[in-house]
């Protein structure tokens, strides 16, 4: 059983330290590359559906898919609440949001699961985001309305144990985005966005393992989220996706005594979205259309296509870099195609996947103490972060915050808009009402 666990981590950690060291090799013997790879992060509607709404994961670099079970695990891996162990519990979260930017962009997430029997559990949730006031104008700069921009998505969840060690879970997500309250844009009406998006998720856990000779826990997860429609402001704009997301990792728990446990957990992420291409542009920079009016794309794929195509396209879609001459004129192939760098596609492939590794201290199940870093590639957006967080429970109630420090690193002085964000999350466990309050170790980081 250890060998298995050495070989279950060092697989993930391997993966995470690969993915975010690789390197990329640019062109051959006879070819001068006059320039290397590109900003080109890729962009969803509703993207704040992608947000840490709970404390305890935003502590840990934003890693929750085998994290033990709480009342936000919908969020995260809504099959992990199969194996609750308590019958009931509610969690309120408040984050206020790029605060370095503007002081009314928050975040408010209200979450709960309730257990059906031992084997399932029902699970819903309600997130509502508000970007402040904004005073909208026409095209000659005068006021019009003064509106309130939010979005909210409302959540509902059921999760089973398949096995003793295995559960499946599903969720249902409804999704309103109103940025622009209706109003008039170069003759046509905007309306709010809607969306139905669907989670699939999976949780592994076997509690029947050791290290050093302590009780151990090794979980693994995976979630599939917010597979849904395309959604638009309008009538006559494009469609975009929804942020559909893969997240897979594991945890391991160790509990070295009766009052100490420590976790340490791994998230890999990726949008399951189409890339953007690389456009072809004029001497000026113009970007060249065709005779239906539509960009021409020089290298990578249409990004306007069906959902599940974009799915299992996003593993193969990545434009990658465009070789060109010393004189910087673009080189093509005998068939007419554009010349693409060896291994660019598949190392932008592995610039898409973000990392975040968290670590979770117990004493006595009574007070925690954690932290984390997550990490993305500088050319798909470059969030990198440390995190720290505490939380305490008392009866029935925890009470958790976690905060946020950007990262700099080889140079960077540019100060992030994510600076000093910091959580808070109230918690409720009504399981442990009519009983003995005294908490006692369990290997699943929840209180028996």
């Amino acid at each position: 059983m250890k060998h298995y666990i050495y070989k279950t981590f060092s697989f993930f950690f391997g993966l995470a330290l690969f993915m975010s060291g690789q390197a990329q090799s640019i062109g051959g013997s006879d070819v001068t590359v006059t320039g290397a790879a590109s900003l080109n992060t890729i962009t969803t509607a509703v993207p704040f559906l992608m947000i840490s709404p709970d404390t305890r994961a935003s502590a840990m670099g934003d890693a929750g898919v085998a994290t033990s079970p709480d009342a936000n695990s919908i969020h995260w891996n809504n099959a992990k609440t199969a194996f609750a162990s308590e019958d009931f519990e509610l969690s309120l979260s408040y984050t206020p949001w790029l605060r370095k930017l503007v002081s009314d962009i928050s975040l408010s997430y209200l979450s709960f699961y309730k257990k059906i029997d031992k084997r399932s559990a029902v699970s819903g949730s309600l997130r509502y985001f508000t970007l402040g006031d904004i005073q909208f104008t026409n095209s000659f700069g005068q006021n019009t309305i003064q509106f309130r921009p939010n979005e909210f998505s409302i959540d509902a969840g059921y999760s089973m144990q398949l096995s003793e060690r295995f559960a499946f879970g599903t969720a249902i997500r409804f999704v309103n985005s109103n940025l622009t309250g209706g109003i008039n844009v170069q003759g046509t009406t905007t309306k709010p966005g809607r969306a139905i998006g669907v989670d699939l998720s999976g949780y592994y856990v076997n509690d029947d393992v050791e290290f050093s000779g302590k009780d151990a826990e090794l979980a693994l997860g995976f979630a599939i989220t917010n597979i849904g429609n395309k959604m638009s402001y309008s009538e006559t704009a494009k469609r975009d996706f929804i942020p559909i997301n893969l997240r897979l990792g594991p945890r391991y728990t160790v509990n070295f005594d009766e009052f100490n446990q420590l976790s340490l957990t791994l998230d890999i992420n990726k949008l399951l979205v189409p890339t953007p291409p690389v456009y072809a542009v004029d001497s000026n920079g113009v970007t060249l259309f065709d005779d239906d009016g539509s960009p021409v794309i020089l290298t990578g794929t249409d990004p306007n296509k069906p959902v599940v195509s974009g799915m299992f396209g996003s593993f193969s879609d990545a434009p990658g870099i465009v070789l060109r001459n010393e004189d910087g004129d673009i080189l093509y192939n005998d068939d007419g195609s554009v010349r693409i760098d060896k291994g660019s596609r598949f190392s932008e492939e592995l610039r898409e996947f973000t990392l975040g590794f968290g670590a979770e201290y117990w004493y006595n199940q009574q007070f925690a103490v954690r932290g984390g870093y997550f990490w993305e590639h500088r050319l798909k957006g470059n969030r990198k972060y440390f995190t720290l967080g505490a939380g305490v429970r008392y009866n029935v109630f925890s009470l958790d915050f976690s905060y946020l420090i950007p990262a700099y690193f080889g140079g960077n002085v540019q100060r992030s808009p994510l600076e000093n964000t910091i959580r808070f999350t109230l918690g409720f466990n009504f399981g442990k009402l009519g009983k003995n309050t005294k908490s006692t170790p369990a290997v699943d980081g929840t209180s028996n």
